[in-house]
């Protein structure tokens, strides 16, 4: 496969090719459906620059995580044409990188791409759980004239087949009110639940899931306070300890992390906290794995 101009977290040499890499990212610097705001296509990137200047010790677990190989292929190309070739190309490449016995890791870019990489993983594992971090179920059947607009990831992540859990939920229309309410494939956690009671959120979170799991995170579950560089941020969302308490434990659960992603980040020019942000969550995430895999 072939590498991006940058690393992730500067990192160099063996760490950084494909034959050491334990983790394969992938930029999907698409930005054809986003509404309200643009600028997820330039996510990818800014996450990968702010990345570079963040410390690679692991306080947590007491790790450097870079060293099990993190490798960043090139971008995912965009055309004018609408999501759909970009979408084709990363379900290919997840493929590909899952195949390899790789953790596929997606930087957005619009949401729209995790259902790419969902169905990817889906043909190859035959069961998922899928766990979503959003503002929003992104449940709509379609939305401004297609069925692969940001808005609908969830939807066509239920139709993959996949059991859905969401969390942080704050924002919805009266049809996706309606199809949660007849759908036994999805469970949402609203983001109010996770606030009145965060222990007992995660324990329902942790107990819903299942086998191989993939973990999508749009970056508006959390609060605009800390994340106001997404295209609709939506007030009264997630903490960083929040959203980090809960992916601790479900990754000190019993499920096999097919992947993840980080997505929808608009970065603001002059602003570098929520890129920073985003490096961050999606290298703790990484440290997680490294140090589950240490203790089997």
């Amino acid at each position: 496969m072939i590498p991006y101009s940058v690393t992730f977290g500067g990192i160099s040499g063996r760490y950084a090719s494909w034959k050491q890499a334990g983790f394969v990212i992938i930029p999907f610097p698409v930005d054809v459906t986003t509404t309200y705001q643009a600028g997820t296509r330039n996510g990818p990137r800014a996450i990968l620059d702010a990345s570079a200047h963040m410390e690679l010790f692991d306080e947590e677990n007491k790790i450097e995580p870079y060293r099990s190989g993190i490798f960043v292929s090139t971008e995912i190309p965009v055309t004018t044409t609408g999501p759909l070739a970009a979408l084709k190309e990363l379900e290919r490449r997840v493929k590909a990188v899952s195949k390899a016995g790789k953790v596929p890791i997606l930087l957005g870019g619009e949401h729209s791409g995790s259902a790419a990489a969902v169905a990817a993983l889906k043909k190859k594992h035959g069961q998922l759980t899928v766990l979503q971090f959003d503002a929003h179920t992104d449940l709509r059947g379609e939305y401004l004239g297609t069925p692969y607009n940001h808005a609908c990831v969830g939807r066509r992540i239920v139709e993959s087949g996949a059991k859905l859990i969401q969390v942080g939920v704050r924002s919805m229309s009266e049809e996706e009110d309606r199809f949660l309410k007849k759908s036994e494939d999805v469970k949402t956690f609203y983001a109010s639940e996770v606030r009145d009671n965060l222990a007992d959120v995660t324990k329902g979170i942790v107990s819903s899931l299942e086998g191989n799991v993939y973990i999508t995170i749009d970056l508006d579950v959390f609060d605009p306070g800390i994340m106001p560089a997404v295209v609709t941020p939506e007030p009264g969302g997630l903490t960083w300890f929040e959203v980090t308490d809960i992916l601790r434990d479900v990754l000190r659960g019993n499920c096999n992390l097919a992947g993840f992603d980080v997505m929808e980040l608009a970065p603001i020019a002059g602003m570098v906290a929520p890129d920073y942000l985003a490096a961050r969550l999606c290298y703790r995430l990484m440290g997680w794995i490294v140090a589950r895999q240490a203790d089997k």
